[in-house]
């Protein structure tokens, strides 16, 4: 099993990929010469995870992981804080030829139970602080045959990560995996509220990290890398493990929420050279009376994905760190950024120009490229497409067309090759950097007894930032709060898709069949 062969003095850049690979044994294998250089760094505890380290307990754990009974292809949904166990977790598990699914930690028992039984997983490796999520779930689900757990040992009956890895042997074993097999999946929102699981491929892997880790960002062995987006996201998992890995990198972890404290505390101690970042986390540390310096941070480049990033907020971080924000923009389908701006060519306000190997069109509802300056849906053709939505024809073939991945974003290209966001084609909300379906909140707020009907739209906030807003028609003789229906929505859903405003109407608009006229409500917004 030999490895990728790249060259990326070539426009753009050529990566050969043998048929028979294995994404994780490239990127253990890639740092093979630096066994004692820290490959990751937890800020909370302090621990470190040299590279060394990191091949043998990735090693071990396939090797637990086969000793459990796991063949190839076999899948095991992995809901793991971003601590030195999920590298681990993630590599072993593609090492053993097994399916990681990465999922979203913020999820509900409910959101969990939807995707083991979709994905018929066989195992669960999950953080113990995630474990009371599953708990109802567990004995329920005929195909969940094995729990594995990371955290202290003996205060529940299923299996210890570290354990596991303590008494496996070093013996390297790697299954002969293709670089066409499927590697890992990531759930994608769907815009009814049911998830989409996104098969990925080995190639993939290095695909973006080279096109877009070293292409763009320029990421070299001597960075040290911090991902506000969790390593179960595509945008975070490039960010935190394959860019930096590719390149034998340093990357810095921080296992809780990303707050603007605990961020800044861990850019000054850390010293990252790269931070990823989204939209609100930029507003937020801007707004922050407690900042930093530009001096006590050592920031050479930071970047912005997950949704729009506003002019004035870019702007106003170049001018006060030095240092640009590159914004652009990915997806779960295409795994990482696409579509970007570049070092010393950043426009703030559009979303730049296409990553080198990725080919770009926009689209009209007649399936005509749009020239410029035309608004139209965004496609994308490139190597790193997934291979599909599991158990879901029809959405794949709607998404996947061909050669061609609809985003689902409309954008207009201006005659200097720089596109800018025009919104969304469909009806759903980047809240946050995360899909968030107005469909799935209007039906948590209808649960409540004393509502009647329910819209959800995209607002901006006062950093241009969309979230969600509701407009609710009570029945009649009810008398509700804004707090009692926020309450209510955050008590059956992920805690980011709440309405952070809720305006009470005596009708909806509507067509002549009943249904919802969304736009007529963005429309009165503006």
């Amino acid at each position: 099993m030999t490895h990728s062969q790249v060259d990326l003095e070539a426009s753009p850049p050529r990566i050969s990929i043998p048929k028979n690979y294995n994404a994780a044994l490239e990127l253990l294998e890639r740092n093979a010469a630096w066994p004692d250089k820290p490959a990751y760094v937890d800020s909370l505890s302090g621990e470190t995870l040299s590279y060394g380290e990191l091949n043998r307990q990735a090693h071990r754990f396939a090797q637990a992981l086969r000793a459990q009974g796991f063949e190839p292809e076999q899948r095991v949904l992995l809901c793991m804080l971003d601590t030195l166990a999920w590298p681990v977790a993630f590599l072993g598990s593609i090492l053993a030829g097994v399916v990681p699914i990465a999922v979203n930690t913020l999820l509900t028992t409910q959101d969990f139970d939807y995707m083991l039984r979709d994905s018929r997983a066989k195992g669960l490796l999950v953080s113990e602080a995630l474990l009371p999520s599953f708990q109802p779930l567990l004995g329920q689900i005929p195909t969940l045959k094995t729990v594995i757990v990371a955290g202290s040992e003996g205060v529940h009956r299923h299996l210890n990560f570290a354990k596991l890895i303590s008494q496996a042997t070093d013996t390297a074993v790697v299954p002969a995996t293709q670089s066409d097999d499927a590697c890992f999946w990531l759930y994608s929102s769907g815009s009814t509220g049911s998830p989409k699981g996104t098969v990925h491929l080995h190639s993939h892997l290095i695909q973006t990290a080279v096109l877009y880790g070293q292409k763009i960002l320029g990421l070299k062995h001597e960075d040290v890398v911090y991902s506000a987006a969790k390593l179960f996201f595509a945008y975070g998992l490039g960010n935190a493990l394959t860019f930096p890995m590719s390149v034998g990198a340093t990357t810095v972890l921080l296992p809780s929420r990303p707050t603007p404290n605990d961020v800044f505390a861990l850019l000054k101690k850390y010293q990252p050279t790269v931070f990823y970042g989204v939209p609100t986390l930029f507003a937020s540390l801007l707004a922050d009376p407690q900042r930093p310096a530009r001096a006590d941070l050592n920031l050479r480049v930071c970047t912005s994905a997950g949704e729009a990033l506003p002019a004035e907020i870019g702007k106003n971080w170049s001018a006060t760190y030095g240092c640009e924000i590159l914004d652009g923009i990915g997806s779960t389908e295409m795994l990482h950024i696409f579509l970007s701006n570049r070092p010393g060519e950043v426009r703030y306000g559009s979303t730049g120009k296409p990553v080198p190997g990725y080919e770009l069109r926009i689209v009209d509802e007649d399936g005509r490229v749009c020239g410029d300056g035309e608004l139209g849906e965004l496609q994308i053709n490139g190597p790193s497409a997934a291979l599909c939505y599991w158990n879901n024809r029809e959405k794949t073939k709607a998404t996947f067309a061909g050669e061609w991945t609809r985003s689902g974003d409309k954008y207009i290209r201006d005659t200097e090759g720089y596109y800018t966001y025009g919104g969304r084609s469909d009806d759903m909300l980047k809240v946050g950097g995360i899909y968030v379906s107005p469909f799935e909140v209007e039906a948590s707020l209808m649960t409540h007894p004393g509502v009647l009907e329910a819209a959800v739209i995209g607002a901006p906030d006062s950093d241009d930032l969309i979230k969600p807003k509701a407009f609710v028609v009570l029945k009649p003789g009810q008398q509700l709060t804004l707090d009692d229906l926020k309450q209510h929505v955050k008590s059956q859903l992920a805690p980011y898709k709440y309405p952070r405003w809720i305006e009470f109407v005596t009708e909806l608009p509507k067509t002549a069949t009943g249904k919802i006229q969304r736009f007529k409500l963005r429309n009165a917004q503006r």
